[in-house]
């Protein structure tokens, strides 16, 4: 089936406008979100751990906990390449002919986009109270990255909420336009097509009736016998 018009896309095949597509919310919303996934795994990754001046070893500046370190990267990195994928999916949404393959991007999307809002949410509150028990460390070390990890965790509770949001209006629109393009045009085709058959039928009937007055004359006139006086 054509996917023209289908969950909120136009016609596939139609010429790509890079302006366009960077101003559509899906793109703006997944670009925030990839560049707050790229500011928490580079904040985590980079200043999150220190090496302890007894064993040599990372210790994690969030209370020790490696764990939270550890997610906090990890939240970050897999953002980082589901975005590039999504982005990929938006910029090949136009091309997608098939109705089925825009279903399953579009609940790819809102699958991924709510799932990972909600580890955002887990995250941020996870990185702040480890932060908040934690000792000070030395020097004030990491002390700047790991708050910039933590509040871009929650600005990203925001953005990946609003791509889910993006995604479920996507859904539900569905194929309603495309079905309901085609539907009025078969309506237009059809009115064209029964106006056809009306005309030949009351120029069929208004040839019939004299001939069948003619016939009935003639019969009267063969039955017709003289009076005898």
């Amino acid at each position: 089936m054509d996917g023209g018009g289908a969950y909120g896309g136009g016609k596939a095949g139609a010429p790509f406008d890079p302006i366009t597509f960077v101003q559509r919310p899906q793109v703006i919303l997944k670009g925030a979100c990839l560049l707050f996934s790229v500011i928490i795994f580079g904040c985590m990754s980079s200043k999150g751990s220190r090496p302890d001046p007894v064993d040599g070893k990372d210790r994690c500046l969030l209370n020790n906990d490696s764990t939270a370190c550890s997610y906090g990267s990890g939240i970050g990195l897999l953002g980082f390449l589901a975005c590039i994928g999504l982005l990929g999916g938006e910029y090949l949404f136009e091309q997608m002919s098939s109705v089925k393959t825009r279903k399953h991007f579009v609940l790819g999307d809102l699958g991924f986009s709510g799932l990972w809002s909600f580890l955002n949410f887990i995250g941020f509150f996870y990185l702040s109270s480890a932060w908040r028990n934690s000792p000070r460390p030395i020097d004030d070390y990491g002390t700047s990255s790991i708050n910039c990890a933590i509040f871009f965790a929650f600005l990203a509770i925001f953005t990946w909420a609003g791509n889910a949001w993006f995604a479920y209006l996507r859904f539900k629109q569905g194929t309603d336009s495309a079905f309901a393009t085609s539907y009025e045009a078969d309506q237009v085709g059809s009115a064209g097509y029964t106006s056809y058959p009306d005309a030949n039928e009351s120029a069929y009937q208004e040839q019939s009736f004299p001939q069948q007055q003619q016939q009935q004359q003639q019969q009267q006139r063969g039955e017709y016998q003289a009076p005898t006086y």
